[in-house]
């Protein structure tokens, strides 16, 4: 009888795990802190609670979420709503489910020693930039300052995934994120009082990063939609847990670093600056933050990022149910 019972409780195990839906999701980066919230949400069993196999694809700089999810090789990716909106004005139907990250950690990181101080000292300076959809904030700031970008005020060094270009001198400023890059910077020896750092959500010209995209038509399958309402849930559950518990979160992302290039260093203060930008976010998007975002995209003057007001580029549906 205990070995008839002990197969039925087998059976009703493998069932379960067979009933588990797949959900796969495109990370923007490499596997790191500025994701822990979804390792988190694995590794505590968040994802099995809501009946959920989750496989999370790290990026790196040949990988263009849009592109993976255009391809079908993702349920859901994260990116930032700027190249969001691009895509989905160029014909990617693109749909914000969640927004995790409320505020913005892009930053321009100055050495005081090149002679900006402010905004206004900018013309005649070389500015590193990101590319790959990560150049759009930076365009509009400077549109904003009435400053062109083909060399007459300012040149734009096509800044690769390092600083370099800083280091070396080769630029005034470069992009950095206040969760890695200025980080990197501190740690190559230069001291805080040797720079000046320019946040773009000070600057107001933030947009937000760090959004769950899924396709439109996709979202209109209600199997689909109820998959991403209990994928919502978990991760925000993950998020959470993570900004209150650094150290341990820290610690998961590093057991999910295949590549070993992080030190668990690193990503106990990236982590400790990644808790405050998802600080204040539930995960339904903030409407005041997208309008912000999409004024932000479409004030490019000649060559705005968007040329209209999407339609339908966000939804509620899925944090409401998510968050009931």
């Amino acid at each position: 009888m205990k070995k008839l019972l002990t197969s039925a409780v087998l059976m009703a195990m493998a069932s379960a795990a067979q009933a588990a839906d797949d959900v796969t999701l495109q990370l923007k980066w490499v596997t790191q802190a500025q994701f822990a919230g979804y390792y988190v949400a694995a590794a505590k069993g968040f994802y099995e609670e809501e009946g959920l196999n989750v496989t999370i694809l790290p990026g790196g700089p040949d990988v263009a979420p849009t592109q993976v999810i255009a391809g079908g090789g993702a349920d859901v990716v994260i990116d930032w709503m700027p190249s969001a909106l691009a895509a989905r004005e160029k014909g990617l139907a693109l749909v914000n489910i969640a927004q995790p990250f409320k505020s913005s950690g892009m930053e321009l990181t100055c050495l005081k020693e090149s002679g900006v101080a402010s905004p206004a000292d900018f013309k005649g300076k070389t500015l590193g930039v990101w590319f790959g959809g990560n150049e759009y904030p930076f365009l509009n700031w400077m549109n904003k300052l009435g400053l062109k970008t083909d060399g007459s005020d300012v040149t734009v060094l096509k800044q690769g995934f390092n600083v370099d270009p800083l280091l070396q001198k080769q630029a005034a400023c470069i992009s950095t994120m206040s969760y890695n890059e200025y980080w990197q910077v501190i740690d190559a020896g230069i001291k805080p009082d040797d720079l000046t750092v320019f946040k773009y959500q000070d600057e107001g010209v933030a947009t937000l990063e760090d959004g769950l995209y899924v396709m439109q038509d996709k979202l209109a399958d209600p199997a689909f939609e109820d998959k991403m309402v209990r994928f919502v849930r978990a991760s925000m559950k993950g998020w959470k847990y993570a900004e209150g518990n650094v150290d341990e979160s820290a610690n998961i992302v590093i057991e999910n670093d295949a590549t070993g290039a992080q030190t668990i260093e690193h990503q106990t203060r990236m982590m400790g600056e990644i808790a405050k930008l998802t600080a204040g976010s539930n995960g339904a998007l903030d409407e005041a933050d997208y309008q912000r975002t999409v004024e932000a995209l479409m004030s490019g003057g000649s060559d705005p990022v968007i040329t209209k007001a999407p339609e339908g580029a966000w939804t509620h549906a899925v944090t409401d149910k998510a968050l009931n």
